[in-house]
């Protein structure tokens, strides 16, 4: 066997107990490794985001992370930023200075908030700014015929992209949210035909634990629901501060996510008073191992 392995790690990211998150691959010393070769044991592990930590290349960054779904790489996501600096943290990768990471990215130098215990530390990473686009009749008639027989809450449905692009709906009763069949292949078209990851629900709470229950349909990129979103939860809060800036929830709050799933994600918003979004919490490790992945693929071929 090869000996040039890399150390890989498996985290429940958005909860303190494994099994209630979002899982997500960490792999260290993959330096060397070509993109072919990343996505291949991102197309492997099968899950939805597989992180590679990296030394850094850009001045003041703690790391450099490189970001791939099974099918391509991306450049932000909220549960794989808080997981991969977890992980850089525990391994002793890098250490926090003045309680902060700089995580180096494909959307850029992006700060992460270390809190709480060594041992089990509260992370929160700055999402990309958000903005709401302009939408075209055509797809906000088609979201409307999606959310057909539901109840629509106090904000209407829009696009908002920043890190991410996703549609957005809010509904005025979690009860109705939380039982919804999706039309997951409706969701699909129309992330299709207006270049989105989906559509993300939100409903507020009076649940005493969370203020608001969240759930996300990235149909466009062949996933039928996410256990827990940090990108789309930080769109949602952007889109929330921007429509309420007076409100309940425009300075922050807590998420339920996942529980249709079989999960229990709790996540943490904070919103300044410039509109910068934090979207954070904790991680759970599953897996602490290596792994041999070769150079290149033999014996079969790979279809993209």
């Amino acid at each position: 066997m090869s000996t040039n392995a890399c150390r890989y790690l498996q985290l429940d990211v958005f909860s303190q107990r494994a099994g209630c998150g979002n899982p997500l691959g960490v792999v260290f010393g993959a330096d060397d490794w070509s993109t072919q070769r990343m996505q291949g044991f991102a197309r492997w592990a099968n899950l939805v985001e597989t992180t590679f930590v990296l030394p850094a290349t850009e001045s003041g960054a703690s790391y450099r992370l490189r970001i791939f779904t099974p099918s391509r790489e991306i450049a932000f996501a909220g549960h794989p930023s808080i997981g991969s600096a977890f992980a850089a943290l525990s391994t002793g990768f890098c250490a926090a200075s003045d309680g902060r990471l700089i995580q180096q990215c494909d959307a850029g130098l992006l700060p992460i908030m270390v809190e709480g215990s060594p041992e089990c530390p509260m992370l929160s990473v700055a999402a990309p700014a958000a903005r709401v686009e302009q939408a075209t009749g055509a797809d906000m008639l088609e979201v409307a015929r999606i959310l057909d027989g539901l109840t629509p809450g106090s904000l209407p449905p829009g696009l908002v992209s920043g890190g991410r692009r996703w549609w957005l709906a809010e509904l005025a009763d979690e009860r109705q949210l939380r039982a919804w069949n999706a039309p997951v292949a409706d969701i699909a078209a129309l992330a299709k035909r207006s270049d989105t990851l989906g559509l993300c629900l939100f409903a507020r709470s009076s649940d005493p634990a969370f203020e608001l229950v969240v759930r996300a349909f990235p149909a466009g990129a062949g996933i039928v629901e996410d256990p827990a979103s940090g990108a789309a939860n930080a769109l949602i809060a952007a889109y929330i501060a921007s429509l309420e800036p007076k409100g309940a929830l425009s300075r922050g709050y807590r998420v339920s996510q996942g529980r249709e799933l079989g999960r229990d994600a709790l996540l943490t918003l904070r919103i300044e008073a410039d509109n910068r979004v934090w979207v954070g919490g904790h991680c759970a490790l599953v897996i602490d191992g290596k792994t041999w992945w070769p150079q290149a693929s033999q014996g079969f071929k790979q279809f993209t």
